[in-house]
């Protein structure tokens, strides 16, 4: 690929456009819990989520999950045991450690917060159709794997 560098030329690499893509989706989705006063950001959400698909990992399993550092997830699970969503527990098999695990708050949330997050989706996804979605997953997932250190 031949990239145009002339300062009269928008440079539109595929890496600048999928930066652009993933920080115009995270500002949506967080305006659109916001509007519906959901009480969480979109990365509270996520942590929240992937609790929902495994609930029990350990802070430091949560971050390897969501590819986010270890201080995040901390200040994040922090914000969401205030709120009352989510509790650590301590590891029965090493009491340094605990498992983050939800609340029957938080999995009223996650209940309350999906159809939001549904329905963002679909506005992001609208005009593509099956194919387009998949061809997006299997190209994403190729970069992704390409990047593995």
């Amino acid at each position: 690929m031949k990239i145009e560098t002339s300062s009269k030329t928008k440079i539109e690499v595929p890496g600048f456009i999928l930066e652009r893509t993933a920080k115009r989706m995270k500002q949506y989705f967080q305006r659109a819990l916001a509007s519906a006063d959901a009480g969480i950001t979109i990365d509270q959400w996520v942590i929240l989520q992937q609790l929902h698909i495994q609930d029990g990992l350990s802070q430091l399993h949560l971050a390897k999950a969501t590819y986010k550092d270890a201080p995040t997830v901390t200040r994040i699970i922090d914000l969401l045991c205030k709120k009352d969503l989510t509790v650590r527990v301590p590891d029965e098999a090493d009491r340094r450690r605990f498992k983050i695990q939800l609340t029957e708050g938080g999995k009223a949330k996650i209940e309350e917060v999906l159809p939001i997050v549904k329905k963002a989706r679909t506005v992001a996804w609208n005009n593509l159709d099956d194919e387009q979605i998949t061809q997006l997953e299997v190209t994403l997932n190729q970069i992704f794997d390409n990047l593995e250190f």
